[in-house]
């Protein structure tokens, strides 16, 4: 019987679903300590953000002989250290089709929270404060929307802005995308340049700098809007804070940060920045699609190994 280890929590029904299959399924969360002793014990390895598959839990993991396969649930892999695993013979899986609409969703709704200044009149509001006059917001409606990165996310926030009269322009590493006319290509420096909201839809390399850095800011039209529903790392957080005190930046949406939980205090607090604690696939939904995946990439996986090792 091959035993599964879930470190961040799984959709039940995909739980269940396992164990119907035959599996051993163990929900656990560990320190990094209690993983590295674990994880020596477990064929598969079933993530979502929290946990840090780093060098050392794949040496320990390498030492038990037994760990074939980690699984992230979730888009990104920045927590698993994906080169070192392959070299130790452990396969890398992701989920990257699941939670596309869900992240879509939370990037139109802070946009929306952002430009009517939902986010601080709620917290005002319960102070007892009716500062109407304050909050004089802009639509999004006739605003051009840039797009750094193409990829399945941006392409579901390109499709409901559009729906909502927004202009979408993307620039993106592999170039015009096929079959979407609708939208313009351009270079990253002609989206920065033209964009009224820019929404970053990249991963994050930690050997590389921020995509959006201050040499980013200075291309901007003053009073942009940014918005990082993507990765932490990926928008220089120091340098976004300077855009906001000088007004480069007329409001931040962020749902991931380079620190998590969020250190950058000045950041979460700032009156014209909407946060939300990385939740951009924290929906019933996507939590269901994302366990649906992930039990189809683990019998995939074991069948194929066990036709393998007869």
């Amino acid at each position: 019987m091959y035993r599964i280890l879930v470190t961040d929590g799984m959709d039940k029904i995909a739980i269940n679903k396992l164990k119907d299959y035959g599996y051993e399924v163990v929900e656990k969360h560990l320190s990094e300590d209690e993983l590295m002793e674990e994880v020596k014990n477990f064929d598969a390895l079933v993530i979502r953000s929290a946990t840090k598959v780093n060098r050392n839990v794949i040496e320990a993991a390498a030492k038990g002989r037994r760990l074939k396969v980690v699984v992230r649930g979730g888009v990104g892999l920045d927590n698993v250290d994906v080169n070192f695993a392959k070299s130790k013979g452990i396969k890398v899986f992701n989920t990257p089709k699941a939670s596309s609409i869900s992240v879509a969703e939370l990037t139109i709704g802070h946009m929306i929270a952002i430009s009517r200044y939902i986010n601080v009149s709620n917290i005002t509001m319960r102070q007892g404060k009716w500062e109407k006059k304050l909050y004089k917001g802009v639509e999004i409606y006739g605003k051009t929307l840039g797009l750094i990165g193409f990829g399945r996310i941006a392409k579901e926030v390109a499709k409901r802005a559009c729906a909502l009269g927004m202009k979408v322009i993307y620039t993106d590493i592999l170039g015009e995308a096929k079959g979407y006319q609708d939208y313009k290509f351009g270079s990253k420096e002609e989206v920065l340049k033209k964009a009224n909201f820019i929404s970053v839809h990249i991963p994050y390399n930690k050997n590389n700098p921020p995509a959006i850095s201050k040499e980013e800011f200075d291309l901007m039209k003053n009073g942009v809007y940014i918005i990082n529903c993507a990765r932490g790392g990926v928008v220089d957080e120091e340098a976004l804070l300077e855009g906001l005190k000088n007004g480069k930046v007329a409001g931040a949406c962020i749902d991931v940060f380079k620190e998590e939980p969020a250190l950058n205090k000045d950041l979460i607090s700032h009156p014209r920045v909407s946060v939300s604690p990385h939740i951009g696939a924290s929906t019933m939904e996507a939590q269901m699609r994302i366990g649906e995946e992930i039990v189809n990439i683990i019998e995939s996986y074991f069948n194929s190994y066990s036709k393998n090792a007869i």
